[in-house]
């Protein structure tokens, strides 16, 4: 009912003087990342919601009612009430095929998953932590419910800080008596077991594989840091055993890089494995290398610049008020472009390290980015370090392609032009 009466009260005042509500996304914003949320929150009152690409740096212009007014006050973000003839004056200049924007309509608040442990971690993830900031809702999902079968359910998935290939993150050389490290091995061996697989790199993979399926079937994968490498190293091992006694109980095949089919990745290709079970890598596709060996004050990334009207889908995902964005370093910082597929659309790069950051593809009917990186506002973050502090950061450019990934299952399908 109440959802119902919000409805009413956007449409009655649509007959008024104060038509629509416009919220800037250029420097004139004083919360990028609230503002967000109340995209979101408009959505989830079944109202639709325009975005307006590329104007000022990727507005929200929403129908004029006084709880939408109120609500951004009371979350600190910036707005202007506009009279619907000002509105349509925008309208109008942004449809100039001369110029290099577009309107989407948003029109459903979608359904957001996060694939994360239910324990504490010793490092958090930036997306829960932007998600919690924004105010919007996600439902926290693992193992049990993947393998269930419920993703379904949402409309968008994040991968938390995860290692797919069923090595542990790697973390056995530096924290393989820590107590944390210990415990997370014991609850992965007990769930794999519970659910009826032989080892958790066995259920890993089924756990990949749905995801397949579920991006497949037209979900929307968003995954950070090694949740981007080794997702894509445990669907091109498959069918080959890349883990060693420490993580399995038995050896790795011996031919694992030969046998290694990069024709079932998302993203990547020719790579080759780190077969160092010492070594706190997945494989060559990392670019953290080349990262460390650049100064931190030098090393940024710089968003493409796509057609709004021509490529509507990787123009939102690039909304921004920066275009060059500060790096940030994470257990996989960036990807090399030499093992990028060339069908991959590379959305931000550091074209003087030759690696890409942030990069989008589609898979069957559903879609998948990968950005690189742990923390867009902590440039080094090591396991222990406490969760960056948002109210610091309202304005952050690396955040804000989080949540771009997020609204983007918002949008009316339209179909892509050729």
């Amino acid at each position: 009912m109440k959802k119902l009466l919000f409805v009413f009260l956007v449409l009655m005042a649509s007959t008024g003087f104060a038509t629509r509500i416009l919220i800037p996304m250029d420097e004139s914003q004083k919360n990028h990342m609230k503002s967000y949320g109340i995209a979101y929150w408009v959505l989830e009152h079944e109202v639709d919601v325009e975005w307006l690409l590329n104007y000022k740096g990727g507005s929200f212009m929403t129908p004029y009612s006084k709880d939408i007014e109120n609500e951004c006050v009371i979350r600190g973000v910036s707005f202007i009430v506009i009279p619907e003839a000002q509105a349509t004056a925008i309208r109008v200049e942004i449809s100039n095929p001369e110029i290099n924007m577009e309107v989407v309509k948003l029109e459903k608040a979608p359904k957001i998953a996060v694939y994360s442990p239910k324990g504490k971690q010793p490092w958090d993830d930036a997306v829960t932590l932007v998600l919690t900031y924004s105010e919007i809702p996600y439902t926290t999902i693992y193992d049990d419910e993947i393998i269930r079968g419920d993703l379904h359910l949402y409309d968008w998935l994040h991968l938390h800080h995860e290692d797919f290939t069923g090595q542990y993150g790697k973390f056995f050389g530096a924290y393989r008596n820590a107590p944390w490290y210990r415990k997370q091995v014991e609850e992965f061996e007990e769930t794999a077991s519970r659910l009826g697989f032989s080892k958790v790199s066995e259920l890993k993979l089924g756990v990949a594989l749905k995801i397949k399926d579920y991006v497949a079937g037209g979900g929307f994968v968003f995954t950070m840091c090694s949740g981007t490498d080794s997702y894509d190293i445990a669907l091109s091992a498959e069918e080959v055993d890349i883990c060693e006694t420490m993580f399995d109980g038995d050896p790795a095949d011996p031919q694992a890089q030969q046998k290694i089919d990069f024709a079932r990745t998302f993203a990547f290709r020719n790579f080759t494995l780190s077969r160092n079970p010492m070594e706190y890598e997945f494989s060559n596709i990392d670019a953290t290398p080349i990262h460390v060996r650049t100064p931190e004050n030098i090393d940024y990334f710089t968003l493409f610049d796509y057609s709004a009207k021509w490529d509507p889908v990787p123009t939102m995902l690039t909304q921004n008020h920066e275009t060059r964005i500060k790096g940030f370093m994470g257990q996989t910082t960036a990807f090399h472009k030499k093992f990028i597929k060339p069908e991959v659309l590379i959305l931000g790069e550091n074209k003087s390290l030759n690696s890409a950051k942030y990069i989008h593809g589609k898979f069957g009917k559903g879609q998948w980015t990968f950005y690189g990186g742990h923390d867009p506002e902590d440039y080094q973050h090591f396991v222990g370090d406490p969760p960056t502090d948002l109210d610091l950061h309202p304005n952050s450019p690396g955040y804000r392609l989080i949540l771009n990934n997020v609204l983007f299952p918002a949008a009316r399908k339209k179909k892509q032009k050729t």
